[in-house]
C-alpha cells in the first residue's frame, strides 16, 4: 500500500481499500453500531500516527488492523456480555414445533452454536482476537503478528490453543448428545 517513494498513500486510498472489511470484521465482534465508531477511531489513530508508521515492520493494512484490534480490547467486556446473552436467549428462538430427525438436528446444531459462542467468549482475550482475526478478517498469521506485535509463531499457538479448546468443547457436546439420543431411543 505505498506509492513508488515508498510514501504512505492517501488516507481516501487507504479508506477506500479497506474501511468495508474492516468494519465487516469489528461488526461480527462487537456490532454494527460499536463498528462504526471503531472503523472511524481506526482511521483517526491510523492518521495521526501515521509518522510512526514503518512499512518495513508492517503492511499499512495489518498496522491498521492492529489498531483496531487495539480499540477492540477496549470494548472486550462489551463483546463477552453480548456472546453471553447470546448462549442464554439463543436456543430460545429455535422453534420445536417441527418433531422428526430436522428438528433435533437444528437443536443440537443451536445448542452447539451457544456452547461455542460461551467457549469463544472464554478465550483468553489473546486467543479471541487471534480466531477471530482469522475467522473473521481472514487474516493470514503473518498479517496478525504484524497487527498484534507479537512473533508468528505465538500467533500460531494461539490460534491453535484456540481452536483445541472448540474441538474439544464441540467433541464433548457431541459426545453427550449422541448418549443423550441413545437413551431415549432405548426407552421408546
Amino acid at each position: 500500500m505505498h506509492n513508488l517513494t515508498g510514501t504512505m498513500p492517501p488516507l481516501a486510498e487507504l479508506y477506500a481499500g479497506h474501511a468495508r472489511q474492516l468494519h465487516h470484521y469489528l461488526a461480527r465482534r462487537v456490532g454494527t453500531q460499536i463498528a462504526d465508531d471503531l472503523v472511524a477511531e481506526a482511521f483517526l489513530v491510523f492518521w495521526e500516527k501515521r509518522g510512526d508508521y514503518d512499512p518495513s515492520r508492517a503492511s499499512a493494512k495489518s498496522w491498521l488492523y492492529g489498531i483496531a484490534t487495539n480499540l477492540l480490547r477496549n470494548h472486550v467486556r462489551t463483546e463477552e456480555r453480548r456472546l453471553r446473552a447470546w448462549t442464554k436467549h439463543g436456543a430460545r428462538s429455535v422453534p420445536l414445533d417441527d418433531v422428526g430427525t430436522r428438528a433435533v438436528e437444528t437443536v443440537d446444531a443451536q445448542v452447539l452454536a451457544d456452547q461455542l459462542a460461551d467457549e469463544v467468549a472464554a478465550l483468553r482475550p489473546e486467543e479471541r482476537d487471534v480466531l477471530l482475526l482469522t475467522a473473521w478478517a481472514d487474516l493470514s498469521p503473518t498479517e496478525i503478528a504484524e497487527a498484534t506485535g507479537v512473533a508468528v509463531a505465538t500467533v500460531r499457538v494461539r490460534l491453535f490453543r484456540a481452536r483445541s479448546r472448540l474441538r474439544e468443547s464441540a467433541r464433548s457436546y457431541r459426545s453427550e448428545a449422541h448418549t443423550s439420543h441413545q437413551e431415549g431411543d432405548g426407552n421408546a
